[in-house]
């Protein structure tokens, strides 16, 4: 059985990617950087999966829409 994907917060990003969090938001408007989803109305976190993702490649990161149709 799959285990379902963790949400990470901020300082977990900051570990695992090394980045400050200008670069993380600016990545994030550029597209080259999974985006952040509300947790509640004063929260927002990743799913672990996308930074993941990231770490293993962040020059060919892209969101996983794009990974599913072909470009």
């Amino acid at each position: 059985m799959r285990q379902p994907d963790r949400i990470v917060r901020m300082n977990t990003v900051l570990a695992r990617t090394g980045l400050s969090k200008s670069t993380i938001y600016r990545k994030m408007a550029e597209g080259t950087f999974p985006a952040q989803f509300k947790i509640s109305t004063k929260s927002a976190g990743w799913r672990e999966s996308d930074i993941d993702r990231w770490v293993a490649n962040p020059v060919r990161w892209r969101p996983e829409e794009e990974v599913g149709d072909g470009r």
